[in-house]
């Protein structure tokens, strides 16, 4: 999800809701996947900025206050540092329970159950780089030619690292990551059009070359880009493991209430299939926005399952808490049809884990138990799950 907060993540109800005693935890992001998203970006810059001192050639930016020797560590540097976030990276992507991504699938590409292509891409990224540094420690019994030919590969480390960051990075919609590759995708370009050009028209045909390679690769990932991770249902087209997406189809196939046997939106008849008790799959979207004072505001906005007219509402607000999550002050719940949304209207009564309770109340005073089981994807920003409704007697509390 956006850096402003996992959804769902620990969440903790602030004051009392009714004489109803307070809700568990509910659990959220770990400090693995912050650390994994961080460490990935961070990552991804320090690669741009070791390409581009390659590409312009550092013995070219020598002079009498820079000295070769200053910026030919400093190009070493920046290039251990890629090495050092990169194993941060790959570590808490292990260590974090979310998605399941064990230590074999950073070095061995496309094996993984998550993702694999584009897991794959990072493992292959990470094996070029490898192969740059071990050559490079092994630069004088390798021998200068074997060397400057290895040393090739992290040229082809960045295309292959950028793609493996759009395609399962969490953050890809977020406007700081797009901004933040952009900025990578320019420097480099720009650093391969001035090495290209400074040297024009010698060697014309490799320097063409590699300016349409480039110009060829930004092109490419500005075209995909729309229908791939920024497009609907990436999670799920990228090779998110179902488990991690919705619930199964035996699970969809036990619901009681055939949701395709609500009547027409708005009428009676609809309201009183509500009434009765039901359990359905939902599924839909999860937002989450930063509003004045740090307030947070997340929405899971659900239609049951199949493209069905029932519509369930459930928004939460309250303020970023320690743990990622946020602390609830106020929850609206509704439930009801494409022409009449809000047919019953209500609050969340207690969370625990991945489960949601809520009471609601239509205008003639009938109200009904919700029970939801959630799964959030934070990826691709959807929620699905399960709901369970039952009629709640008059007069009962709960």
């Amino acid at each position: 999800m956006s850096p402003t907060g996992g959804l769902l993540g620990p969440i903790s109800v602030l004051g009392s809701l009714g004489s109803l005693t307070p809700p568990l935890a509910a659990a959220g992001p770990s400090a693995a996947w912050y650390l994994t998203r961080s460490t990935g970006a961070v990552a991804l810059l320090l690669l741009s900025a070791s390409v581009v001192l390659g590409v312009v050639d550092v013995r070219r930016l020598s002079s009498p206050r820079w000295p070769r020797f200053v910026i030919d560590s400093l190009h070493r540097n920046v290039s251990l540092l890629v090495l050092v976030f990169l194993a941060l990276h790959i570590l808490t992507s292990v260590i974090d329970s979310f998605a399941p991504i064990p230590l074999l699938d950073s070095v061995l590409p496309f094996v993984g159950s998550y993702r694999p292509f584009w897991l794959g891409l990072g493992a292959v990224s990470l094996d070029l780089l490898l192969a740059v540094t071990i050559t490079s420690v092994l630069r004088s019994r390798v021998g200068h030619r074997t060397w400057r030919a290895a040393h090739w590969l992290s040229y082809g480390a960045w295309p292959v690292a950028l793609l493996h960051g759009l395609g399962t990075g969490s953050d890809t919609k977020s406007t700081w990551m797009l901004a933040l590759t952009g900025v990578c995708v320019l420097a480099v370009a720009a650093a391969t059009g001035w090495r290209a050009l400074a040297g024009w028209p010698g060697n014309g045909a490799a320097r063409g070359a590699a300016l349409a390679a480039v110009a060829a690769f930004v092109l490419g990932v500005v075209l995909w880009l729309p229908g791939g991770p920024l497009g609907a249902g990436w999670a799920r087209r990228s090779g998110t493991p179902a488990s991690l997406l919705a619930p199964t189809r035996a699970a969809a196939a036990t619901a009681s209430t055939p949701v395709s046997s609500l009547a027409p939106s708005g009428s009676s008849a609809s309201a009183n299939a509500f009434d009765r008790a039901f359990t359905t799959a939902i599924a839909g979207s999860a937002t989450q926005r930063t509003g004045p004072g740090g307030l947070v505001a997340v929405r899971l906005a659900t239609s049951f399952h199949r493209g069905s007219t029932g519509l369930l509402d459930v928004e939460i607000d309250g303020r970023p808490s320690g743990g990622g999550g946020v602390a609830m002050s106020a929850s609206r719940v509704t439930l009801g049809t494409r022409a009449s949304p809000a047919l019953y209207t209500g609050q969340i009564t207690s969370l625990s884990g991945d489960r949601v309770a809520a009471r609601i109340t239509r205008g003639d005073g009938r109200s009904l138990r919700l029970d939801l089981t959630l799964a959030i994807d934070r990826a691709g920003q959807t929620v699905s799950g399960t709901l369970t409704a039952s009629p709640v007697a008059p007069g009962a509390s709960g």
